[in-house]
Parts: C-alpha cells; sequence; structure tokens
C-alpha cells in the first residue's frame, strides 16, 4: 500500500501488493565481524530475488565497532548498492539506515540519486539518528544534536531533490542559488523511512516519513504501534526487521534471539500471518543460516508462498 505521491520502482515493489511483503538484509553471508566476498553477497542477492524477495536491505555503518560485534556488511553503502544494482533487475535497494547526522546532506542527496538513476528507481532510503557512540566524536558530531541535524537533514534533501538551484542554509552549510546537486531522482524526491524513533516524535515520522521502519517488537507493542501509527499516517507503511534462523525441525517451537527467533518453518509461518493480520506492510528479515542460498530458497517456499 503506497502512502506517498512521489512513489520509486522500489518503493512499490515493496508496498503495492495487498498483504506482507519480505526483504533481507545484507550481509547476505552472514559475515558480520570481518568483510565478506562481494562477489558471494551478489550471487546470493540475485538468488534473493530468484525466490521471490522483493528488497534487499544495506546497513551504512561507517566504523568497525568489535565491541558493537557487528561490522554491518563492511561496504560503504552507496557503491554497494550499485554493484549490486547492477547484478540485479527489479528487485528494491535499500538502506537500513543511512546514519544522517554523520554524513553530509550533499553528499547523500547526490549518492542516492545516483543509485537511483543507475537502478531505474529501485532505491528506498530508511535514515537513522544511529547508535554506535564513539562515532559521533570520530566525526565531530555532538550525540546531542542528532535529533536536530535529521530533521535538518531531511528538509535539505527534499529541497535539493525537488529544487534546481536551490537557496539553503543549514548548520551544514550554505546554497545561494549558483549550485545544483545533480543528478535529479526518478521522482521528485525519494522515499524516506525513518527507522527506529529517529530522535523525533511518532507525530514528526509521520508527517515528514514516507513509511516507518523499526526493529523486531514483541506482538502486543508491535500492534500498539500499528494502530497508533494508522492514527497519524494513514496508509503509509509500517516495516520490521526480524532475524530469523530456520531450525531443521520444520514443527520446532521458538527460541528467542536478539530482535527475533529460531523456529520451524510451520511456527514462522503462523507468526508471519499474524503481523500480516495486524497490518505489517514488510519485513526485513535477517536471515541466520550456515548455508544462506538454502535457506532463502526453504523460507521463500515454506513461508512466503505459503502465507
Amino acid at each position: 500500500m503506497t502512502g506517498t505521491d512521489h512513489a520509486t520502482a522500489g518503493y512499490r515493489r515493496l508496498f503495492d501488493a495487498s498483504g506482507l511483503s519480505f526483504g533481507i538484509g545484507f550481509p547476505l553471508t552472514g559475515e558480520r565481524k570481518s568483510t565478506p566476498v562481494v562477489e558471494d553477497e551478489a550471487h546470493l542477492a540475485r538468488h534473493a530475488e530468484s525466490v521471490g524477495f522483493d528488497g534487499v536491505w544495506a546497513r551504512d555503518v561507517p566504523t568497525y565497532w568489535p565491541r558493537f560485534g557487528d561490522a554491518g556488511g563492511a561496504f560503504d553503502t552507496w557503491p554497494l548498492l550499485s554493484y549490486m544494482a547492477a547484478r540485479t533487475d527489479e528487485i528494491a535497494l535499500g538502506t537500513a539506515s543511512v546514519v544522517l547526522p554523520l554524513r553530509h546532506p550533499i553528499h547523500v542527496a547526490k549518492a542516492a540519486a545516483t543509485v537511483d538513476r543507475l537502478s531505474g528507481g529501485r532505491l528506498v532510503l530508511g535514515v537513522a539518528s544511529g547508535d554506535r557512540d564513539p562515532e559521533y566524536s570520530a566525526f565531530g558530531v555532538d550525540p546531542d544534536d542528532r535529533g536536530r541535524l535529521v530533521r535538518e537533514s531531511v528538509d535539505a534533501l527534499r529541497t535539493l531533490w525537488r529544487e534546481d538551484y536551490p537557496t539553503l542554509d543549514g548548520s551544514w552549510g550554505h546554497l545561494d542559488g549558483e549550485l545544483d546537486v545533480l543528478p535529479k531522482p526518478t521522482t521528485d524526491t525519494l522515499p524516506l523511512l525513518p527507522t527506529g524513533h529517529a530522535r523525533q516524535s511518532m507525530e514528526w515520522i509521520a508527517d515528514h516519513g514516507d513509511g516507518w521502519l523499526f526493529y523486531h517488537l514483541p506482538d502486543d507493542t508491535l500492534q500498539t504501534y500499528l494502530d497508533e501509527w494508522r492514527t497519524l499516517a494513514g496508509e503509509k507503511p509500517f516495516v520490521i526487521a526480524v532475524r530469523v534462523a530456520l531450525a531443521d525441525d520444520p514443527t520446532a517451537a521458538p527460541e528467542h534471539l536478539h530482535l527475533g527467533y529460531r523456529a520451524g518453518v510451520e511456527w514462522f509461518r503462523t507468526y508471519f500471518r499474524r503481523l500480516e493480520d495486524y497490518g505489517l506492510d514488510h519485513v526485513v528479515v535477517s536471515l541466520q543460516a550456515d548455508d544462506p542460498e538454502r535457506a532463502m530458497t526453504t523460507f521463500a517456499e515454506e513461508i512466503v508462498e505459503r502465507l
């Protein structure tokens, strides 16, 4: 279900169809503490597309903090998505999510519009305030400014995409109508999905976002969030990320993981049907598996196709 008049091809791929759609998050190989083999990532992205996933989602993790325990896929978001755009055909390309306080809005506007153009409009942008404490000092950013910087960046991005030779002021700099930022995206402005609370109110997210990307939530909490979101945002989509480990036994009961579950495919079918009934629009699956290609196929055939 689309909640914006400027939906890219990627946004439509994720949200136009009735019912719940599924994406999958990089690193698809599961390599979280080093640099994955990019050819393996591309092979798995093509496989995800071939078995019916609607999106692949790249994270924005500027530095590796071992204490956090996750390199986020290691590759920079924009070259990675450009590489994947050249090796896939129709699957949406998402960011989950660009850390706006650590990025100059002109760089984000140009990079995002470039990927959007190179992919034929398949980009959907999750945007966030960030959550790795040492990165703020590394970039010279006061973490207390995160909320303001997110709002300022969102306003700047919309203007840079929509207007030719804009006049624009911000703490990041000044444009006085002499310079333009090219390319412009395939639509008047790219869809933005604030992630988590992004240091904002739900009302601000509903007004300024084209959807909301959230983390895994317990069922009761998710239903409460969805009910409030629909009141504020109407049909704009709601997305969550869920970590999934498929048990060998298809009838296995769930075990809690951080931000997800290990369970058999039968339990996951029931679980995702329930989320679909709540009105959830899209799930970004973080698939834990020794054989990710086989796990993608099993997930698609035993869960997605049988909802």
